[in-house]
């Protein structure tokens, strides 16, 4: 337990948090929307600092990064709670676990140092605060990283974007790369199925990357709720407008949770939705969850030559040198060393 950063007290010992854009109002004895936050006789307090549910050497290609230290490990961390309620969360079992026990907060306790160091002993080259939303976690991962950047370990967030203004200005002087979930681009979507809004997001993808953050897009193309192709290209011209540099992955939906009645995404679907992207004048547009069917490669946005070439999570070769194509010198996007 640990008191929580950006609050401010109001009357009658309430508390309004302001970490993410819910901004809530807590009253003493209560949680935010998080589940992980409590007013504690009028102070905030964080019931998950050091607790955690999750600690995993991944591919960075998995959060996904694909401009960011290709074929290196990422120290993937993760404590219980989220601020959103997606019907769809592939991590449901962690991001809603206060809520599905009444309140329970579980996982083992671990020190800044301790996490640090186990990147280090796993050398990984990045520390991934992932699984749920991380901003829920901030002052841990807050101070994570920090120790993380002394020691000369990259940070990485992987987010659904809701932070607080303050709160990006103040992670960007730690993090150096973030995936931010663009789940839709209609308020309606953001209200029913996430149970948030829109335009927060949008603002800190904007932010994150003026702030000189690398910053990757995902967006989870669901059958029925998100896939008009109408809806996908006013995604990838928001994208465009801030950096047609920035990476968009377009990412193939599987059943789960409370949307097991909703199919598979169609890879035809898919590959519609890298085509808008590259229509509109991104450079690199990916398809996920679908190896093997080559839009997940790298291509010189120049002359085209493969670059990159994955499956799945693996990269099976990478010709860049010097973050520069081979064949025509053209300056690829990313950070590579």
């Amino acid at each position: 337990m640990k008191k929580a950063a950006f609050f401010e007290v109001l009357d009658d010992k309430k508390v309004r948090c302001r970490l993410c854009n819910h901004n809530c109002i807590i009253a003493p004895g209560k949680r935010g929307i998080c589940g992980v936050r409590e007013n504690q006789d009028g102070v905030l307090v964080s019931l998950v600092y050091g607790r955690l549910v999750a600690l995993s050497a991944d591919p960075i290609e998995k959060k996904p990064l694909f401009h960011f230290l290709p074929a290196t490990s990422s120290f993937s961390i993760s404590t219980v709670g989220c601020n959103f309620r997606c019907l769809h969360c592939q991590n449901y079992h962690i991001s809603q676990y206060p809520h599905l026990y009444k309140g329970k907060i579980t996982g083992d306790f671990y020190s800044p140092s301790e996490v640090v160091g186990a990147a280090e002993l796993n050398v990984c080259q990045s520390i991934s605060y992932t699984y749920v939303e991380p901003t829920i976690f901030y002052e841990f991962a807050y101070d994570c990283a920090k120790l993380a950047k002394e020691r000369g370990i990259k940070n990485v967030f992987v987010s659904n974007g809701y932070m607080s203004k303050e709160v990006v200005k103040e992670l960007s002087t730690v993090l150096d790369a973030i995936n931010i979930d663009i789940k839709a681009f209609s308020e309606k979507f953001y209200r029913e199925v996430c149970g948030a809004k829109l335009k927060p997001v949008l603002e800190n993808v904007a932010l994150f990357h003026e702030l000189g953050v690398w910053v990757e897009v995902t967006t989870l193309v669901i059958p029925g709720y998100n896939d008009s192709p109408q809806e996908l290209k006013e995604i990838a011209l928001f994208i465009k407008d801030i950096s047609p540099s920035i990476p968009w992955h377009v990412t193939g939906f599987y059943p789960t949770y409370k949307m097991l009645d909703v199919p598979p995404t169609p890879i035809s679907t898919l590959n519609i939705a890298r085509q808008i992207g590259l229509d509109v004048g991104l450079k690199y547009v990916y398809q996920g969850n679908r190896p093997g069917e080559g839009g997940e490669n790298t291509y010189c946005p120049s002359c085209g030559a493969l670059l990159i070439e994955r499956w799945g999570f693996k990269i099976v070769e990478n010709k860049i040198l010097h973050g520069k194509c081979p064949n025509c010198g053209e300056k690829i996007d990313g950070i590579w060393e």
